[in-house]
């Protein structure tokens, strides 16, 4: 459901912008998103602190209960639609607790994950992210389908009866975590290790790659590669579909190949896709396609890991994965609002693809130095 309501809003971008919704201009559509990320950070950060004082259920619940509130107002900003300032301010409402429901439910989901599986952390956490993977893979064949029937709201609607259902099953779940362990605890009180540093480092470098797809993928194939807005969307399926068959698959690799190794290679897949997405090697936007598509199989198990590696090294329950949540948030937040002015400079998308695969490059060696040595249970 997380994943679902994430890309309601990208999903519905047609709506958004169209002259029969409501009627956004591009930079209006874009510092929609502004509020979301700003949310995510803060509510990422706060959570462990929150949890520590009302319990991590709690602060799961409320975070369902954001992303309830986000599509309901979603649902009833179409009612709006032709009053563009308030129907706007309903939108930007929208986002930032979208953002809200993120930032709590995400860390505090891994938490638990770890807390239940401490023998296949890292399993258990990639399967976690494929099921939100597929959420947002699914989201825009939803609103196509909805769109279609007339009534695109059908989406946000639908997302709150399930999300409403969930809440309710959750709330008679018992969904405990036992307490960190004394040196855990130990550490947490002395103050924040220093190899969480070299972990938030990554989760920022890896939100600014995958958002590199994720936003200006489908850019690059209409202006870089001339393609149709077919092709474009295909190219944004291909890359989120891939990011979640690799989750999938590579879940299931753990058996012969040790996890450490997969997040070592993974970086050097996303720097060798965006190369090929710069030299415009095949010349088309079905090459462009299948690059995407390459770019989202590297994507694919970098951020469970990463999550998973630091759970293990740093301690479950360390309340210390929110701030890799606001991690991967400020990345996001990097690409998604810092190459609009880069374009606007002048600067070709593709050179920013090309900077992307370097990114990409220093993302895999930080995947050596966090893995250099076995940490407790690693594989």
């Amino acid at each position: 459901m997380q994943g679902i309501a994430l890309v309601s809003f990208p999903a519905a971008s047609s709506i958004l912008t169209g002259k029969g919704g409501f009627g956004l201009t591009s930079s209006e559509y874009g510092t929609m998103f502004v509020p979301q990320v700003l949310a995510a950070i803060a509510a990422a950060l706060l959570g462990g602190r929150l949890a520590g004082r009302f319990g991590l259920k709690r602060v799961y619940l409320a975070g369902v209960a954001a992303d309830l509130l986000s599509m309901l107002v979603l649902t009833g900003s179409s009612l709006i639609a032709q009053d563009r300032t308030v129907a706007y301010v309903a939108l930007l409402l929208a986002t930032a607790l979208l953002g809200v429901g993120f930032g709590l439910t995400v860390p505090a989901l891994t938490t638990f994950v770890a807390a239940f599986h401490p023998k296949a952390v890292d399993r258990a956490t990639l399967v976690l992210n494929a099921l939100l993977g597929l959420g947002t893979a699914l989201a825009p064949v939803f609103v196509a389908v909805f769109v279609g029937l007339g009534f695109w709201w059908g989406l946000p609607l639908l997302v709150s009866a399930l999300l409403l259902g969930l809440g309710a099953i959750a709330l008679r779940l018992p969904l405990r975590v036992d307490a960190p362990d004394p040196g855990t605890a130990a550490a947490s009180a002395a103050g924040i290790p220093s190899r969480f540093w070299l972990f938030a480092a990554a989760a920022l470098l890896y939100g600014t790659v995958e958002t590199m797809s994720g936003n200006w993928g489908q850019l690059q194939i209409t202006d870089g590669l001339h393609g149709s807005a077919v092709q474009a969307s295909l190219a944004l399926t291909a890359f989120w579909s891939m990011v979640t068959v690799g989750r999938i698959v590579f879940a299931v690799m753990q058996r012969w190949i040790a996890a450490r190794w997969i997040y070592r290679v993974l970086p050097l897949v996303i720097a060798g896709a965006y190369l090929g997405v710069v030299l415009g090697i095949g010349g088309s936007a079905v090459a462009g396609i299948v690059s995407f598509g390459l770019a989202g199989l590297g994507c694919s198990a970098m951020l469970p890991f990463t999550l998973s590696f630091a759970e293990r090294q740093l301690g479950s329950g360390s309340g210390l994965t929110g701030g890799l949540i606001a991690s991967y948030q400020v990345g996001y937040g990097v690409a998604a609002f810092g190459v609009g002015p880069l374009l606007a400079g002048g600067v070709a998308l593709a050179g920013v693809f090309g900077a992307a695969a370097a990114v990409a490059v220093l993302l895999g060696a930080g995947a050596f130095m966090l893995t250099a040595r076995p940490s407790r249970g690693a594989t």
